[in-house]
């Protein structure tokens, strides 16, 4: 879905930048333009790198122990 009318973004590229480390609307803006023309696309895609960073799940990393052979 278009969320970026004036720039031809899309949700989907935006999710993109946001895994690719991307936490707020100013990175957003420097890395795909997003909201940098009308600006309506703002709390859309706020709301979208919202949920990106709440979906993100931390898995902890395994700890190595040798075996005590």
């Amino acid at each position: 879905m278009y969320v970026c009318i004036c720039n031809a973004i899309t949700d989907k590229q935006i999710r993109q930048a946001a895994d690719a480390g991307v936490r707020d609307l100013w990175q957003l803006q420097a890395e795909l333009g997003v909201a940098s023309n009308c600006g309506a696309c703002k709390e859309q895609a706020t709301a979208i790198l919202r949920q990106n960073r709440q979906q993100v799940t931390w898995i902890e990393p395994e700890i190595y122990r040798p075996s005590a052979a």
